[in-house]
């Protein structure tokens, strides 16, 4: 058994090569080898959002407060709220943040395929996250 307890690892900023705005992750758990799955509470300041980014093995996000959006390539943005769950499949480029005026945060939950758990990509432009 392996008990984290809250405040025993320190909060993060979301790397500005990764995210645009202001975002604070907070790590929650990383299963030793062999298992695969980790899982991080992400807090998303109004208008920050993540990079397009997809996921060898895909990704759950669980809101647990806030409004956000979150959009998948060639989708529509969707709004989230507490209490959502969102999927996405494996290698789906995606990405997910706050609203304009909200802040929000999420639980993530993704599991590494040969070390890796996520592919960054380029960062989503301002006209993008406003349509």
């Amino acid at each position: 058994m392996d008990i984290r307890r809250v405040g025993s690892q320190p909060s993060g900023k979301g790397p500005s090569d990764y995210f645009t705005g202001t975002v604070r992750i907070d790590p929650l758990f990383e299963a030793a080898d062999p298992a695969r799955v980790a899982g991080a509470s992400v807090t998303f300041e109004p208008g920050a959002r993540t990079a397009w980014h997809t996921h060898p093995l895909g990704q759950t996000l669980i809101v647990t407060s806030g409004k956000g959006r979150a959009q998948r390539w060639g989708g529509p943005i969707e709004e989230i709220h507490p209490g959502d769950v969102i999927w996405f499949p494996p290698g789906e480029k995606h990405w997910h943040g706050a609203s304009p005026a909200t802040a929000m945060t999420h639980i993530a939950i993704q599991e590494r395929q040969d070390g890796k758990a996520v592919e960054w990509l380029e960062h989503v432009r301002d006209d993008q996250y406003e349509s």
